[in-house]
């Protein structure tokens, strides 16, 4: 059970106007003009043994650039012969869609897309589905991968019973060039309410301890492998705006299983450099506020499991409570005062975006819960779709040129 490799990129305009989408506000997409990660992470794929098909999903936060998108991550590919991969991009994603219209799906294509970080986990799934894959393997294109059993690590374990839960997600763990796979900095005063590296390092202080394989609160994206039987029946919540991979945790536990960590699974993270706290902080002020919303929202559903904040504790467990609103707008104005810089960010955070946060979860959070109800049927009806299927394996030629609007030169 060899699993497919699916590998999320995001790519942005370098002047790109500020968005005002909560779904494309990206932590670090690439600049379409600028550096990739891509290729390191597929020559580190190329050495590992075993590996079969790799989809490299091409996500964009302006419909401008994703034709240019894909045709970077195709010359990229181009490079790495020894990588049997598949791009999926707009032309692809418009064929999917009208098939989902012919399924009776259509109201679910707001999930299924290449805008948010859930919607596009979503669409690899739904790819692997289609090619009959009995596992994915999530690989985020800012991974190095050292080990050359690093499939076969990955395999270990998963549908294989430990006590009365069959593993069916698992997650490894990301380290620094240095090796080391916990948060190393000095709390600032004006985090007394929101020790959010504190709570982090806690949740990953049982890596060294034995079992190897444990329930975690906790998931990597960038390290994550799902049997058929868990991804076929739950989704990734597509209006989640940042965190995807930890509320997936959430998502299973809901429907009664586990996320484990391996911990003698692990990739090498080296994503650039933070744009700004201050983005980094409202992005977690939103996640945090909706999951708290989840929850609550959930308990009022009976064919669920409920989940508390204390069984997700201390991360990101501690976030996720009843506090979490007066506790965002307390860290937001100490660190407006504090001359650490961006005061006028968390001002906003502050006085506009925690009430927003509040309207957007409400907004949203029944949505998934709608989506994900239908979710195993789609999967059911998509599993080896003919007409998809011979589109993605390259045996139906698609005709780009109609379908983007990169129209070939007419020769007289």
């Amino acid at each position: 059970m060899v699993p497919c490799v699916i590998i999320p990129t995001f790519w942005t305009r370098r002047r790109a106007r500020a968005s005002n989408d909560l779904l494309t506000a990206y932590n670090h997409p690439t600049f379409i003009d600028g550096e990739s990660t891509l290729p390191e992470c597929l020559a580190s794929l190329e050495k590992v043994r075993g590996l079969d098909s790799v989809i490299v999903l091409c996500a964009a936060t302006d419909p401008s650039i994703e034709h240019e998108a894909e045709d970077r991550v195709r010359d990229i590919l181009s490079e790495f012969p020894g990588v049997e991969a598949m791009v999926f991009g707009p032309a692809e994603l418009g064929s999917l869609h009208r098939r989902l219209e012919q399924l009776e799906f259509a109201d679910m294509i707001q999930g299924v897309s290449l805008t948010g970080y859930g919607a596009v986990r979503n669409v690899g799934l739904i790819v692997a589905g289609v090619l009959g894959k009995q596992s994915v393997l999530f690989v985020d294109d800012d991974q190095v991968v050292v080990d050359v059993d690093f499939l076969d690590c990955a395999r270990e374990g998963l549908g294989e019973r430990i006590g009365d839960k069959v593993v069916y997600a698992k997650t490894g763990y990301y380290v620094d060039g240095e090796g080391h796979y916990q948060r190393h900095s000095e709390p600032h005063w004006t985090d007394m309410f929101w020790r959010q590296a504190d709570a982090y390092n806690q949740a990953l202080a049982i890596v060294d301890a034995p079992p190897r394989l444990r329930p975690t609160p906790i998931a990597f994206g960038g390290c994550l492998v799902l049997h058929r039987n868990l991804y076929c029946n739950v989704s990734f919540d597509p209006w989640i705006v940042r965190g995807e991979d930890t509320d997936y945790v959430i998502n299973v536990r809901m429907h009664g299983g586990d996320v484990f960590l391996d911990g003698e699974w692990k990739v090498i993270h080296q994503p650039p450099s933070v744009r700004s706290q201050a983005f980094s902080f409202r992005q977690d002020v939103y996640r945090f506020i909706y999951e708290h919303r989840k929850l609550e929202f959930a308990k009022s559903q009976v064919d669920l499991r409920q989940v508390t904040p204390e069984s997700l504790s201390p991360y990101p467990g501690e976030f996720i409570g009843s506090s979490v609103t007066w506790r965002s707008v307390a860290t937001a104005l100490l660190r407006a005062v504090s001359g650490r810089g961006e005061s006028g960010s968390y001002l906003r955070v502050a006085h506009t975006d925690v009430r927003h946060a509040s309207s957007y979860a409400e907004a949203h959070c029944d949505q998934y819960f709608h989506f994900q109800r239908r979710w195993p049927l789609l999967m059911d009806r998509v599993w080896e779709d003919v007409a998809l299927k011979s589109l993605f394996m390259g045996e139906r030629r698609v005709d780009r040129s109609a379908i983007t609007g990169r129209f070939p030169v007419i020769k007289e």
